[in-house]
């Protein structure tokens, strides 16, 4: 599995209904891609935005970093929305789960 961590500072000037029609169609398009896991967001106390992301595999991150409607959104995102970002890509190291109903399950990473 691979994780990616991704941090935002939007610009206080920004559209944002476009901004949250962009990040809608955005999750559309992701969600139907093979090996989208899935995505978080969450604002911090001092009102960073972070999102995880996680994906099957190298190859399906590939696919979604070269989807041609992400790539346009990234460069509308540096022109207009963000003052700063940062991206993490992280390789699972270890995978597991625990639940009563099946207990602690180990996933190979």
């Amino acid at each position: 599995m691979v994780v990616v961590l991704f941090g935002t500072d939007r610009r206080d000037d920004i559209d944002l209904e476009e901004y949250e029609e962009r990040n809608e169609r955005m999750y559309e398009i992701v969600s139907a891609m093979p090996g989208f896991l899935g995505i978080k967001g969450y604002v911090s106390d001092d009102g960073e935005r972070i999102s995880v992301a996680r994906f099957e595999s190298d190859e399906a991150l590939k696919a979604w970093r070269r989807q041609p409607d992400h790539v346009e959104t990234q460069k509308r995102a540096r022109d207009a929305y963000y003052d700063s970002y940062w991206v993490q890509v992280c390789h699972t190291v270890r995978d597991y789960s625990w639940s009563r109903e099946k207990g602690l399950v180990h996933n190979p990473a």
